[in-house]
């Protein structure tokens, strides 16, 4: 079984609950525990979702923080503290995805950019160590919302049906905003070559 998901079924250790029940007492010591270890679990999450916007990073984490914070006094313990954690984490990330997407507008008209393209074949790109850096170089070229929609699609592997259900967008408008970052990436991937 993948470690995400042994961890994932895994409960509250008794050192966890003890953490929170500090955490809950205001111990100042048992708050500065849980930030750390917070903070060691969530910067890598969020970076791999997020990169290359490191800009956001830290505001999205302090609002993860926050939101567990708030929601600490509701945790069951059925979960390992790091899986809920990350719980948290996942649905912000989305929240933001979803957030940068809805300000897109896309014109239900053009369809002139809904051709097939074959290269660069984003999940041969994104997998490959090689092309990793070039590729999250590409992506921070490109407005928000086009790399946000790339890296949900090929790295996180939404559906369209799924991104414009979260969006609130027809799958005709999510096809046509993933046609057009498709297609900036692929000029500055071309001209990042030349």
């Amino acid at each position: 079984m993948p470690p995400d998901i042994e961890a994932s079924q895994a409960v509250a250790s008794t050192e966890e609950r003890r953490l929170i029940a500090g955490v809950l007492a205001k111990d100042r010591k048992a708050t500065g525990e849980f930030v750390a270890r917070c903070a060691d679990w969530l910067y890598p999450f969020v970076r791999n979702r997020l990169i290359p916007r490191n800009e956001v990073i830290e505001d999205l984490i302090q609002d993860i923080m926050f939101a567990a914070w708030q929601a600490l006094p509701s945790y069951r313990g059925d979960a390992n503290l790091r899986s809920w954690i990350i719980g948290i984490a996942r649905h912000k990330v989305e929240d933001y995805y979803r957030k940068k997407l809805l300000a897109i507008e896309v014109h239900e008209e053009d369809d002139s950019l809904l051709e097939p393209t074959v290269t660069p074949e984003f999940e041969d790109q994104i997998d490959s160590a090689a092309l990793r850096g070039k590729v999250q170089k590409t992506l921070a070229s490109l407005p928000e919302a086009y790399a946000l929609a790339l890296m949900w699609r090929y790295r996180d592997e939404k559906t369209v049906r799924e991104m414009a259900q979260l969006v609130g967008k027809t799958e005709k408008a999510m096809e046509r905003l993933l046609a057009r970052a498709r297609q900036n990436f692929r000029k500055r991937w071309t001209n990042a070559e030349g």
